[in-house]
């Protein structure tokens, strides 16, 4: 792991600021070097003048020693805008752009790559803002604890989901350590999800207000640790207010696409990626009354729901598409249907297993407990409760039919709080 400051030679020449205009409060002056003792110092020596107030204070005068937030900076429009944002309500804020591990691939093949551009974009808003830029290099931590994961899950048949596994150990993992060794008291992101100060010193995940764009799903990994160290700027408001926000503060993001795909990396083949390390094997497509209709590249490549990838030669007189509703990675067979929920699918039930759950509160809710849960991200809550409860695995019982991939997660939620969550084994 590797970090690096932005200097001034980083910076666009329209874009750079002079050095001087910027203000630090320089504690060595008063009380010898920076650290961890002399740090103390200051604290102990203000915190007398001020008994009562829980506000840190930087010198005698009253003045408040702002809260530190490391801001992860994607170069894109929500994280610029969540920047902005806590700048503007008066933290002592730096940017932070995470350089992770990039595929190979062959030049033919090379999806392209744009973590240069995403860096330069966030490190024009951290210069537009006048806040402070560090670059942070967590490549081996991405590739061991989410590309490998995601390989060997494939690999076994199962259809991982790389989201969950970055923020995990990536933003809310290597990330959250790193800055928080450092003297942060938050870190922040741009997803569109709320934290509520609960009773005690609890904290609840909130779904985002914007529905569209909720990201909760994707967080349900997150403990007490992370949520009462954590900050969502923009979860509260909806995507278009964000762009407004962007536009009118003028930052260089405001106007600038989505970005889509896998985590850090962005849009990805994922067939031709995992052939890189998965050896392709072409297999039989059969169609629900067991009829050889087509081929298909590899069984464990597939997840239930696809609709694209595998060739049908024996299409029918219907136009309506198809969907991988069942597969065999043992005999190397896939199962379509023009019916994506089909009783008779292994992937579908009312019944469905997790594994590896985690609650965010670490309290299991009551069998009787009214739930909702998704079994993919912005699919429509559907109600459910559980079934039954063990050491590290749920059984939730829902009231409709779910088509479910073993190795996606299903999140479980109380109204707009994300209880926890689990994957599908």
């Amino acid at each position: 792991m590797h970090e690096r400051e932005m200097d001034k030679t980083d910076i666009p020449c329209p874009l750079r600021r002079s050095f001087s205009e910027a203000s630090t409060f320089n504690a060595g002056a008063i009380l010898g070097p920076v650290n961890e003792t002399n740090m103390a110092r200051i604290w102990n020596k203000h915190k007398q003048f001020h008994p009562v107030r829980k506000n840190r204070f930087s010198n005698g005068a009253n003045t408040p020693l702002k809260k530190k937030v490391f801001v992860g900076m994607s170069g894109g429009v929500d994280s610029s805008v969540s920047a902005a944002l806590l700048e503007k309500q008066g933290y002592d804020v730096t940017g932070v752009f995470i350089k992770v591990w990039q595929p190979e691939l062959e030049p033919s093949r090379r999806t392209v790559c744009t973590w240069r551009d995403d860096r330069r974009d966030a490190m024009r808003v951290a210069a537009h803002l006048g806040i402070k830029f560090l670059t942070v290099d967590f490549e081996a931590e991405y590739k061991r604890d989410v590309v490998d994961y995601m390989i060997a899950e494939y690999r076994n048949g199962r259809t991982p989901n790389p989201d969950v596994m970055c923020n995990r150990s990536i933003k809310f993992g290597a990330f959250f350590d790193w800055a928080v060794a450092r003297g942060a008291d938050y870190i922040a992101t741009g997803h569109y999800a709320r934290i509520k100060h609960g009773e005690g010193d609890m904290f609840n995940l909130l779904a985002g207000v914007d529905t569209n764009k909720d990201q909760s799903y994707f967080l349900w990994m997150l403990g007490h640790k992370h949520l009462s160290r954590t900050l969502f700027p923009i979860g509260k408001f909806e995507k278009s207010a964000v762009r407004e926000m962007a536009r009118k503060m003028q930052l260089p993001t405001a106007d600038k696409k989505d970005s889509q795909g896998l985590c850090f990396i962005g849009k990805l083949d994922m067939r031709e990626f995992l052939r890189e390390f998965i050896s392709e094997n072409e297999g039989e497509v059969i169609d629900e009354n067991g009829a050889v209709v087509g081929t298909h590249h590899g069984a464990h490549l597939y997840t239930i729901g696809q609709r694209h990838g595998f060739v049908v030669i024996k299409s029918g007189t219907s136009e309506r598409p198809y969907y991988v509703v069942d597969k065999d990675t043992t005999r190397n067979r896939i199962v379509i249907s023009h019916d994506k929920i089909r009783a008779t699918a292994e992937g579908v039930a009312t019944a469905i297993v997790l594994r590896d759950v985690h609650w965010i509160a670490n309290v299991v809710p009551e069998a009787r407990d009214k739930l909702s849960a998704r079994v993919r991200y912005r699919q429509p809550l559907q109600t459910c409760h559980i079934l039954r409860a063990n050491d590290g695995g749920v059984e939730l019982l829902f009231d409709e039919p779910q088509l479910a991939a073993s190795g996606q997660s299903a999140v479980i939620y109380r109204n707009d709080e994300c209880l926890g969550g689990g994957v599908i084994a």
